[in-house]
This record gives C-alpha cells, sequence and structure tokens, in this order.
C-alpha cells in the first residue's frame, strides 16, 4: 500500500513522498516508529523526475522525510550518511539539471518526399506553402529593422568599442534616424530612390556599415558589399558591371584605392566617395582632379538632415543586394539577391530553432564574419527583428578574444576555422597522460547528456574543466552557427560538449541567400547539415561521370524556393548554368540523403579533373580526408590530365608539428622540421592511413608531397573570403614545387 507522508506545492512544484506499509495503518506520527519495515519509494521516471498530469516535469522528494527515515532505520551510521549524502547530491544535480530541449519534428523521419524526388521539411508536413517571412509585419529589410525599434522601446542596437574600453551604444532610433540623413543626402546629390540605383560600400564590419545599408533600403536602393581582398581588378570589375556612381569607405586608404583605378581612366562612372573617418584636405583635390567628389559621412548625413525627405521602402520582391561571389576562377558573379530572399531564409532558419531558441530584445550578437557575404548578413537581419543587439568587433582579429570577453555575446556566428582553433587551444592544454583521459572523459559524459537533450553550463564537468573555454567566448553564448565550411565531426562533438551551448551547422550559398539546410535543435549526430529550410525544396540529381544516381539518395544537390536568387547581374550566360528553366539552382555540391532524413554533402562537382588514365578526381573530398591528420593544418591536392597520379602541397600544423617530429626523434625550427624529408614521409604516411580508412581509392592518394611553412590566408591571396582555396593561384604559386614533386615521381 502507497500512502502519501507529505505533500505541499511550493510554486509551481509539487513534492511528495511516500511510505509503502505492508499491513496496519499510519500512526500520527507517519509510522517511521511503529513499522520499522517501512520503507522509502521513490516514484518511477528519470531518477525522481516524473512527468505529471499538467505536463511539467515536477521533482518528487522529500528530503526531511527521508533523512528521518534513515535515521531511525537499522542500518549502520556510515551507510546511513552514506545514502544521505547520495540522496542530497542527487537532489541537487536533479534541481540544477534543465529540461531537455524539444526537437520541432521526428529526429528518425526529418524530410518527407515532394514530387519529381524533391524533398521538404517535416515541418511542412501538413502545409505545402514555404515559408517567406517570420514576423508578419516585417515581409522587407527596412521592416525588419522598424519592427526591432518598436519591439525593443527604441533599445540599444549598435556597439562599438576602443581598444580597453566599454562597449558604447547607438540606439535604435539613432540608427533609424541616420539612415534617413544619409538617404536624405544621397537623394540630394543626385541618386534616384529605386532599385536601379546601386550603392556601394567599401568597409570594415562597423555602425556605419549598418547605418549605409539601412539608408539604401530606406529609400528602395540596392547594398553592393566591396571588399579589398576581391584584389583592384575585381574592385574595377563590379563599380563598372553594378554602374557604381558613390561608394561609402571606412578610412583613406580604401578611398584612396578606388582614386588610383579613376586616375588610371578605369571606373568611370565613379563620381562620390564618402568617407566615415577624418582623411586628408589633398584627398578632396586628388578626388577633384579626376571627377571624383569626397565628402565626409558627417557632411552628407547633415545635408540630408537639412533635406530630409519622406521614407521610400522597398517592397518584398524588389533587390536588396548584389552579393558579388570572388570565385576561384574568372571574373566575380553578382548574386541579385531580394528582400524576400533574405527575410524568407531567416525565417526558415528562425522556425528550425524556435522550438528551443528563439532571439528576444536581451540577446546579444558579436559581428566579426565580414558583412559582405550573406551569412552575417543573415544573422544580423534575424537579430534586428527580435530588437536585440549587435555588438561589432574592433577590426582586428587577433583582439577578438578580449571583445567577446567585453560584449559577452549570447548569439555567435562562427566559421569552422576559428572553431577548429578553440578546440586546438583546448586539447593542446592537456598536457599529461592524466590530463588527456580526463579531459576525453568529461567531454564523453558532457555529450551524453547533449544526446539526451540536456544543454547546460552548470554541471560539475562544467565547473572543474570547461569553465575557462566558456568564459572565454564571454561565458553567455546560448546560440552558436557554424557554416561556410565543413566542420570535423570531432570538433563538433567536442565544442557542443564543452561549450553547453546550442550549436547548428548549416549548408547553402550566396545564390540562396545564405542556407538551404539547417540541423534541427535535439539532433546532437554529426556529419551532415541538417535537412532543408521551411523556405525551399531540395532534389540531388544524377552525376553520371562521377557514379553518382539520384535513385541510390546520392546526386547534385539542387535547391528551389523563396531564398533562391534571381539570377548574375548582367550574366546570363552563367545565370543559365546556375539557374534551370525550372527554377531550380544547381550548387555543384555531391549529397546523400541520410536513413534519417538528413544531408550529407560528399563530393563536389566542380573542381573535378581527370588524371592520364581517365579516372575522375574531386581534390575537395581527398583534401577534407588528409586535413584529419593532427599534424596537418592545410592541404592542396594537385593533378592534371597529363600526370597518372596526384601530389599535394601541405602546411603542417605549426603547434602540432614539434611533439609529431619529436616523437620520430627529431628536432629543429619549424622551418627546419618541413624541410625534413623523414617527417614528410611520416606525414604522407598518416595521411594515406586515413585515406584508406575513408575510402579513398589508390588513384585518390598522394604520391609525393612538399611542406610548406606558411599558412593559405586570404591575405596573401591564396583562400577566398569564404575560405575556399584559389586553385588556381595555388597552382601558379607552388608550380615549381609540383614540376618537382613529378620529376622525382617519374
Amino acid at each position: 500500500m502507497k500512502v502519501p507522508v507529505q505533500q505541499r506545492a511550493e510554486g509551481q512544484l509539487s513534492w511528495e513522498c511516500y511510505l509503502e506499509k505492508p499491513r496496519g495503518k499510519l500512526s500520527p506520527d507517519r509510522g517511521t516508529r511503529d513499522q520499522p519495515n517501512s520503507k522509502l519509494l521513490i516514484p518511477e521516471g528519470r531518477g525522481s523526475a516524473v512527468q505529471s498530469t499538467d505536463g511539467t516535469s515536477k521533482l518528487y522528494i522529500c528530503t526531511m522525510d527521508f533523512i528521518f527515515h534513515l535515521l531511525f532505520s537499522p542500518l549502520p551510521l556510515p551507510i546511513v550518511f552514506s545514502l544521505i549524502a547520495i540522496g542530497v547530491a542527487t537532489l541537487f544535480y536533479l534541481s540544477s539539471r534543465p529540461s531537455p530541449i524539444s526537437s520541432p519534428a521526428d529526429l528518425n523521419r526529418q524530410t518527407l518526399g515532394v514530387k519529381d524526388g524533391a524533398r521538404k521539411t517535416a515541418l511542412l508536413e501538413d502545409n505545402n506553402n514555404l515559408t517567406s517571412y517570420y514576423y508578419s509585419d516585417a515581409k522587407t529589410l527596412y521592416e525588419i529593422f522598424q519592427r526591432g525599434l518598436k519591439v525593443s522601446g527604441n533599445g540599444p542596437c549598435l556597439g562599438y568599442r576602443k581598444p580597453g574600453r566599454p562597449y558604447q551604444w547607438l540606439k535604435y532610433k539613432q540608427v533609424s534616424d541616420r539612415a534617413e540623413h544619409l538617404g536624405s543626402g544621397l537623394l540630394q546629390k543626385g541618386l534616384k530612390p529605386n532599385t536601379n540605383t546601386f550603392f556601394g560600400i567599401f568597409a570594415q564590419n562597423r555602425p556605419e556599415w549598418i547605418i549605409g545599408e539601412l539608408a539604401c533600403y530606406t529609400y528602395s536602393m540596392v547594398v553592393v558589399p566591396l571588399y579589398d581582398t576581391l584584389g583592384p581588378e575585381a574592385l574595377v570589375f563590379i563599380i563598372d558591371r553594378a554602374e557604381i556612381s558613390t561608394v561609402l569607405c571606412d578610412d583613406q586608404k580604401k578611398a584612396e584605392t578606388l582614386l588610383q583605378n579613376r586616375e588610371k581612366g578605369e571606373t568611370p562612372v565613379l563620381k562620390l566617395i564618402i568617407i566615415m573617418d577624418s582623411f586628408s584636405p589633398e584627398l578632396i583635390e586628388r578626388g577633384a582632379k579626376c571627377g571624383v567628389e569626397i565628402m565626409s559621412l558627417e557632411d552628407i548625413e547633415a545635408l540630408g538632415k537639412k533635406n530630409l525627405q519622406k521614407p521610400i521602402p522597398p517592397n518584398p520582391e524588389d533587390l536588396s543586394v548584389i552579393c558579388f561571389t570572388s570565385g576561384t576562377t574568372g571574373d566575380p558573379k553578382g548574386a541579385m539577391i531580394t528582400h524576400e530572399n533574405i527575410v524568407a531564409d531567416l525565417a526558415g532558419v528562425i522556425k528550425i530553432f524556435e522550438s528551443s531558441f528563439v532571439p528576444s530584445t536581451q540577446d546579444v550578437s558579436i559581428s566579426f564574419l565580414p558583412l559582405a557575404h550573406m551569412f552575417e548578413r543573415i544573422v544580423q537581419a534575424a537579430v534586428y527583428g527580435a530588437g536585440a543587439r549587435v555588438g561589432f568587433y574592433q577590426g582586428d582579429i587577433r583582439l577578438l578574444p578580449d571583445d567577446m570577453k567585453t560584449l559577452r555575446p549570447t548569439i555567435f556566428p562562427v566559421v569552422p576555422r576559428l572553431l577548429n582553433r578553440v578546440y586546438d587551444k583546448v586539447q593542446s592544454g592537456a598536457k599529461s597522460p592524466f590530463q588527456k583521459w580526463l579531459l576525453n572523459f568529461a567531454v564523453d559524459r558532457k555529450y551524453a547528456e547533449v544526446q539526451e537533450g540536456i544543454i547546460r553550463k552548470n554541471s560539475i564537468w562544467d565547473k572543474l574543466i570547461f569553465n575557462k573555454v566558456q568564459e572565454s567566448l564571454g561565458g553567455r553564448v546560448r546560440l552558436m552557427v557554424t557554416g561556410a565550411a565543413p566542420i570535423s565531426p570531432a570538433v563538433l562533438k567536442f565544442l557542443r560538449a564543452a561549450l553547453g551551448c546550442q550549436i547548428f551547422e548549416g549548408y547553402g550559398q550566396t545564390e540562396c541567400a545564405a542556407a538551404c539546410t539547417f540541423t534541427m535543435p535535439g539532433d546532437a549526430t554529426t556529419g551532415h547539415v541538417g535537412m532543408p529550410l521551411p523556405c525551399n525544396y531540395m532534389k540531388l540529381v544524377d552525376v553520371e561521370e562521377m557514379s553518382y544516381f539520384a535513385s541510390n539518395g546520392e546526386g547534385e544537390v539542387c535547391i528551389k524556393g523563396k531564398n533562391v536568387f534571381k539570377g548574375y547581374l548582367k550574366d546570363p550566360e552563367r545565370t543559365a548554368e546556375a539557374l534551370d528553366k525550372d527554377g531550380w539552382l544547381h550548387t555543384g555540391d555531391i549529397g546523400k540523403w541520410l536513413p534519417s532524413g538528413v544531408l550529407k554533402i560528399i563530393d563536389r562537382k566542380k573542381n573535378i579533373f581527370k588524371l592520364a588514365q581517365g579516372e575522375y578526381i574531386a581534390p575537395e573530398k581527398i583534401e577534407n580526408v588528409y586535413v584529419r591528420s593532427e599534424a596537418v593544418a592545410q592541404v592542396f591536392v594537385h593533378g592534371d590530365s597529363l600526370q597518372s597520379c596526384l601530389v599535394a602541397i601541405v602546411v603542417p600544423d605549426a603547434e602540432v608539428l614539434p611533439s609529431f617530429a619529436k616523437k620520430l626523434g627529431l628536432q629543429g625550427s619549424f622551418e627546419e622540421l618541413c624541410k625534413n624529408s623523414e617527417v614528410k614521409k611520416a606525414i604522407i604516411s598518416d595521411m594515406t592511413k586515413l585515406g584508406r580508412e575513408a575510402g579513398l581509392k589508390s588513384f585518390e592518394q598522394v604520391k609525393d608531397a612538399y611542406l610548406h611553412p606558411e599558412m593559405f590566408t586570404i591575405e596573401n591571396g591564396l583562400l577566398t573570403p569564404t575560405l575556399k582555396a584559389k586553385r588556381a593561384d595555388l597552382k601558379a604559386l607552388f608550380q615549381p614545387q609540383i614540376d618537382q614533386l613529378y620529376a622525382k615521381i617519374q
């Protein structure tokens, strides 16, 4: 017989305790003295927690009765006190453990089939209408910002700081007013308030970037981001192709870059350069000589304030941005992206994670990924729509850790390269075998919780081991989104455990406004990029020359939906290559549907080549395998139809190589180790082993390699701004080494 001995309500928690008595009735003192063989029962459920009828997770335990009963039991006192300690520890553990996050759909059935072999997210099970917006009052980027102004109550919006100082904030109304002033000033200078007016922004991430962008949206103009890593020839191409008459720059140096081109007789359409920072008076004279007016941002805002024009906001179908992608070869392509494309994309992302995370006015995002790319733009649009804040880094990536600690963001958009650094730093901090064991043990224990949907920062492992890495990111991150490149499953698993926040992985490209798939809350599996967004369908199509067939659940990834761009600016030929007659965007990536309905990217259609015997090679697939070697930081795999095998340029990991070489009995500087043939042999051996484990065929394995001591970077022109290898430039730079490698093999 079960009889309740105590029940009380405390807020929303109902605490109960039961005593089971085989016979008799409870005496006034609850039966503990006259029935010593009574035993305490803890109701069934997860530990001491059960699901109550109102659907709220309740904690059933009565500590005092538990202790009282044990004290009057016949058990020896050491056992009694041990049981009491266990009970108290269990109470603390369960009371501090959050409820599991909920998944919006069945994790084992994340996509549903639609006609012609296409798939949609399971979130659209009862609805075939693709998502166009999240907020009914915010269907353009202009309306997104105005909504943020309203729901925040004119709260803080854009943050910036000087070295060693706290963040300063511009409020939503300040930003909106300045955007109207700037936009009105542009109209006074002759720009027209319509989607045929393209306005260039050539600056690092900072509040004025957003003010310039919002000025365009306030008067239906179109933003064209520029960035110096494109190179001077690409800048000239973009300004001419988009017929940009006005560019907003952050400093004199960028303005001088534009003037140098103008002085050569290039970019004749350029008439006005606006500069955010101070500049020398001589620059005005220099500009006047080549027909370009130089103005300060402050002056043009003052001009607009005196001649204020009523906003002329855009429609959802209007262009918002021409985003030029650098590509790995050829001229940049200007992707024409509408307001609906961006709003639908951010709506799709929020729809997926809204069951466990909804951005609010209390959230803070840090901005350091380039605003010239769509990933960062989508994140910021989501932040503004919620009335939240964006704090900008100081402009120096080396100071990002200090900015993180000062800003303490809750939303953190990242790329795998940064996450790899976090992972490497924590791993390298575990020096002794015991420390490594303890770290791995803690990761396993925390990851077991992640697999159950428990996301937290207050476990014993957080306090003992992971607290420092969490604090290095500010200590408050609750949402992290990674994209732009693949992330290692081992790194993703580690960080999901260590950081105590939700980490989502997205996949997409500029042409679909950033993302087309996203991982789902509660899905702790790795090695895939999630399910389609609610704003788009997806399908795989045959790639016969690579033996990928849709009938086997493999093929080129194609996207169709509200987030798919309108084509490339004044480039019908490349538009036709990307968009077929039915509106499907062909990505060039090879995907595979996994049994749970999620997508795994397994190869790349572009950049494939044939070896002399006719075998097709996809170098990026091979590089993604080799880079898993602990001694390898970067790798470039090369081959062509005149050669029968592959070679590679390998950049060793500068932090790992000394210890890697020490195991071989070798020492020396990093440069000396890169030249050591024994080190090279060991690295190639490790890469080959990983290749075999990953199922690479013998002709896909490199036969020799050159160890290069300097990283491929955006700054040295070997990576695109989205961190993809510029294969043509790498080949040109390393042609002598490639020739030597092939000469030795032959």
